[in-house]
């Protein structure tokens, strides 16, 4: 279904395990920080929501989404979690630069995880313009932290059933 025509963040579908044995690390980028930081609100209430403790939540703010891959590396390196969630916002501009971090964050935690065999979450909004980004950080199409959130409990269920 197109996702003009729905809210991408109804979960009555599906049924989310507890979040409560789990730690979670949330990487948040400040840049476009007025969509970013209703991103951050909507993966952390929805880790709470579902069960997760405040102390077993680390956040982190870097600087913008680039960061996001180093920054979910040093976490699973110093701590032990369970799964990241990596929440930016990279809106189109006029020039290419819009491809190459899109390109380069999505593939760095992609490898993240896959160096430290752990989740890690893609939840950056890769948008044509604000209003889009706004749309899906708490706006008609849901928050895209609550998807990644939801994605995070899911997946470190996931890795725990598989030990």
């Amino acid at each position: 279904m197109a996702s003009h025509l729905k809210n991408l963040s109804d979960f009555s579908h599906t049924t989310v395990p507890s979040a409560e044995p789990f730690k979670f690390g949330i990487v948040v980028a400040a840049w476009n920080a007025d969509v970013t930081g209703k991103l951050y609100e909507g993966a952390y209430q929805s880790l709470i929501a579902n069960g997760a403790k405040e102390e077993n939540i680390i956040s982190v703010e870097v600087a913008g989404s680039y960061e996001l891959i180093a920054a979910a590396d040093i976490l699973l390196t110093r701590r032990d979690l369970d799964a990241v969630i990596c929440l930016g916002c990279v809106i189109q501009g006029e020039t290419r630069h819009f491809d190459f971090i899109c390109d380069a964050v999505g593939n760095g935690i992609a490898n993240v995880g896959l160096k430290h065999t752990k989740p890690v979450i893609f939840g950056v909004l890769t948008t044509d313009n604000l209003e889009q980004a706004l749309d899906r950080s708490g706006g008609k199409h849901g928050n895209k932290g609550d998807e990644a959130a939801i994605t995070a409990i899911k997946m470190a269920d996931m890795a725990h059933n598989l030990k």
